[in-house]
């Protein structure tokens, strides 16, 4: 029986742990071959390992994405060793500082702003060749509620959702005429060490896996999605279609 994304490649960013670690392990049991990217070497060799282990393969990527150079030239040897991409998953985030606006530095705001966006950007333009080589080019984001609830204590990141969110609906017009189809999903609140960080007094037992969460991201990336620029919102299961106020 042939996988369902069998001799597909798959990019995921932020892969060597939480929701991106289980997303990648979740496209590989489906027949892609796993383009994984991350900073943690080690969680990428455990990623590396359960994927053989389960009869997959995967290429491993140690990169920080702040290295604008470093996913050019990413892009360039998917190029030369696959001549295209057909998943991208833009996983790969940071929280940020949770503390009022005005005691944020502009380092703070600017670490935030290079992960949650400016990554996303250069993947976007190193990637967008390649995804239209495939016959059907897939790119979810993971972005979250915060973007538009705008909590107080977590500017940084919520604007930086905020700003992925809007990079990725113009994007999604500007294929739409092509065969890649650009979405979003929100995960909500998932047991991950990012929101540990954030939520510190929360029982972590009382929030969803991230496997749970990755299995709705695999349909995403399949050839027979048809759908672009909305948002899949895992805790409603709903796909979700961008509205402007009045």
């Amino acid at each position: 029986m042939t996988s369902p994304l069998a001799s597909r490649i798959a990019l995921v960013t932020g892969a060597s742990r939480g929701i991106g670690y289980a997303t990648a392990r979740a496209l590989a049991n489906t027949g892609a071959h796993i383009v994984a990217v991350a900073r943690t070497q080690a969680g990428l060799e455990e990623l590396d390992d359960e994927i053989r282990q389960a009869g997959g393969s995967a290429t491993l990527v140690p990169l920080n994405l702040t290295d604008s150079d470093g996913i050019a030239r990413l892009g360039a040897a998917l190029h030369e060793r696959h001549g295209k991409l057909d998943i991208l998953v833009g996983n790969a985030g940071v929280a940020g500082p949770s503390s009022p606006l005005g005691h944020i530095d502009l380092k703070a705001w600017n670490d935030v702003i290079a992960v949650n966006v400016t990554a996303n950007f250069q993947l976007i333009r190193c990637m967008e060749p390649l995804l239209k080589r495939s016959d059907a080019g897939r790119a979810v984001f993971v972005t979250s509620a915060a973007a538009s609830n705008a909590s107080a204590y977590l500017a940084p990141y919520a604007a930086s959702k905020a700003a992925l969110e809007t990079l990725a609906r113009a994007w999604a017009q500007e294929t739409a005429t092509t065969a890649i189809r650009v979405n979003l999903f929100d995960p909500g609140p998932i047991r991950t060490r990012m929101r540990a960080s954030v939520f510190p007094g929360e029982d972590p037992m009382t929030l969803d896996a991230p496997e749970q969460a990755a299995k709705f991201i695999v349909p995403m990336c399949a050839p027979a999605w048809s759908e672009t620029g909305k948002l899949f919102e895992y805790k409603s299961r709903t796909l979700l279609s961008f509205r402007g106020p009045g």
